[in-house]
């Protein structure tokens, strides 16, 4: 399909969105403002709000993001209550609120709820998609045809457990226990208090082994730790994270995360900023250098990193350091003992476990949705990456001494553009994604996100590639992703990780301005203080009347 005007109206095209997360909320929003007349929003579950709806928040949740970052232009964000405290720092509860508002506020009747996606296929005929789901309340079939498909499924939707730890090799085992994985953990939760006896009097009565080092296996073990419990986490290696005293970082370091690697002075300055960070986080906490929670990753590499704020007493590492929250570390949980009362680690010891909490992260949303000629046809299958890296070299300062590369890291990728378009079917315009993207400011990028597709459906005139283009773009970019991030395998699961704009978001997103032919840099400053300035939703809120302008060939600035 060209660029140019078409023999028909798009607005009346029908579009669907699977998943009704933020990804989704705010691209029905985008859609709908734009003149869509005929949008769906598809999800299993019964409340919007995705990883943040009512059946998912779990007691303890707290999130990376602060008061001001993780939000959309149309709607402001009530304060969190104890932000004095905490640094305005979000709990699940905040955003749950919040995506609920908005859900509420400009999305009514737009919902499909407690409907699971089966299969996505493309009618040969007419071209359209054929969406099979099943009505997880009654168990019927319903079957529904779309013009148009945003995928915003996300990747925190199937629990990814190894073989050996499952629900079905603990009953093999005889493990007398319970395993659940972190998906179900608010919806298990009485169960887990019932299994588990409170610590009185010191005496070890009952206990819980948390498997992993990331954001929920903390979450969780720091819940149950301040109910009293006994908990034990394993792991070869935690998230790195960020803290500071009595005041939070700048910021710009919170909500912005930006910084010129590409030159000398960049290089330098991040360099130095983020070594301070590091030392400072562990300074914060007061960990010994002995402790197991040095096992973190390194902040520079990683794509992993926690935002604590301010230190405070009921944190999951001031709990490993007040002695409430056992660490094993570095380990890995192997299976379960022949007696059925505990697991058996890799470094040959047994810890007793009433409960284990496989927090081993997500598989992908995509892998049975799609079947294999559907995906081969659509592109969304991950391709070997090639061996010849000799005209991809970034010899920046910045990448000088990277960590070990993972053995797995350079063998496939997504050939997605952007991460949201898959390059073979980029001349369609009937299939986009939101929400696969690793990105420290969701709220911010699924917005211009969703405007980019918007615009891409339209068939306004925009920067887009041919698709042999797009592919070659998406294989550099992988080869990129792979030298700035060497320890990480990427696309274990490609629902989430079809791209990666971390510390280098805002230059990312710029990129997608740019592409619609609109302003970037926009929270202003020149090129020496570009960098400090506090990004804001607010600079992206006319988005929509610029992208009109430009259409009818005025300039929008």
């Amino acid at each position: 399909m060209s660029n140019t005007a078409c023999d028909y109206n798009p607005r009346d095209l029908s579009v669907g969105i699977i998943g009704s997360g933020a990804a989704g909320l705010i691209t029905a929003y985008t859609l709908l403002q734009d003149g869509f007349k005929d949008v769906q929003i598809i999800s299993r579950d019964a409340t919007p709000g995705g990883v943040w709806s009512q059946e998912r928040v779990y007691p303890g949740l707290q999130i990376n993001n602060v008061h001001g970052k993780y939000r959309f232009s149309p709607l402001m964000m009530r304060s969190p209550h104890n932000s004095a405290t905490t640094g305005g720092r979000l709990t699940g509860d905040d955003m749950r609120n919040y995506m609920e508002m908005f859900a509420t506020a400009f999305l009514r009747g737009k919902f499909l709820f407690n409907m699971e996606v089966l299969k996505i296929q493309r009618e040969s005929a007419s071209g359209q998609w054929l969406l099979e789901m099943k009505d997880t309340q009654t168990d019927s079939s319903v079957t529904l045809r779309f013009s148009r498909i945003v995928l915003c499924s996300g990747g925190t939707t199937i629990p990814k457990i190894p073989d050996e730890l499952s629900p079905a090799s603990a009953k093999k085992a005889g493990f007398k226990g319970l395993v659940i994985h972190p998906i179900t953990f608010r919806a298990d939760l009485e169960d887990i208090l019932a299994k588990v006896k409170e610590r009185a009097n010191d005496q070890d009565t009952g206990s819980v082994v948390i498997i992993g080092g990331g954001k929920s296996a903390q979450d969780h073990a720091a819940y149950l730790a301040n109910e009293g419990w006994k908990v034990t986490v394993v792991f070869e290696q935690t998230d790195t994270f960020v803290a500071a005293g009595k005041k939070p970082l700048p910021p710009f370091i919170r909500k912005s995360w930006r910084f010129f690697h590409c030159i000398w002075l960049g290089s330098k300055i991040a360099m130095r900023i983020w070594n301070t960070i590091a030392g400072n986080a562990f300074k914060t906490f007061e960990i010994p250098v002995d402790s197991p929670l040095w096992h973190a990753r390194s902040p520079f590499w990683a794509i992993r990193a926690n935002d604590e704020g301010i230190a405070h007493s009921n944190s999951f590492h001031s709990l490993v350091l007040a002695g409430k929250i056992d660490v094993v570390c570095p380990a890995r949980v192997t299976g379960f003992t022949e007696d059925g009362e505990g697991v058996l680690l890799s470094n040959g010891s047994i810890l007793p476990a009433d409960i284990l909490i496989v927090a081993t992260g997500y598989t992908s949303s995509w892998e049975t949705i799609f079947d294999e000629d559907t995906a081969n046809e659509l592109g969304i299958r991950k391709i070997s990456l090639g061996e010849d890296v000799s005209k991809h070299e970034w010899n920046y300062l910045t990448l000088a001494n990277p960590p070990t590369k993972h053995p797995d890291g350079s063998k496939y990728f997504l050939p997605i553009y952007r991460g949201i378009i898959p390059s073979k079917n980029i001349d369609r315009r009937n299939f986009a994604i939101n929400g696969a993207v690793i990105i420290p400011n969701n709220g911010y990028a699924f917005e211009v996100f969703a405007h980019w597709i918007s615009s891409y459906f339209l068939g306004d005139q925009m920067r887009l590639p041919s698709p042999d283009e797009a592919l070659a773009h998406a294989e550099h970019n992988a080869q990129w992703l792979h030298r700035r991030y060497p320890e990480v395998n990427l696309w274990e699961n490609p629902s989430i990780s079809s791209g990666v704009a971390f510390w280098n978001w805002p230059q990312a997103i710029d990129e997608l301005l740019e592409d619609m032919g609109l302003r970037t840099r926009r929270s202003g400053g020149n090129w020496l203080t570009w960098p400090f300035q506090v990004i804001d939703t607010s600079e992206i809120a006319d988005l929509r009347e610029e992208r009109m302008a430009k259409r009818e060939g005025i300039t929008p600035y």
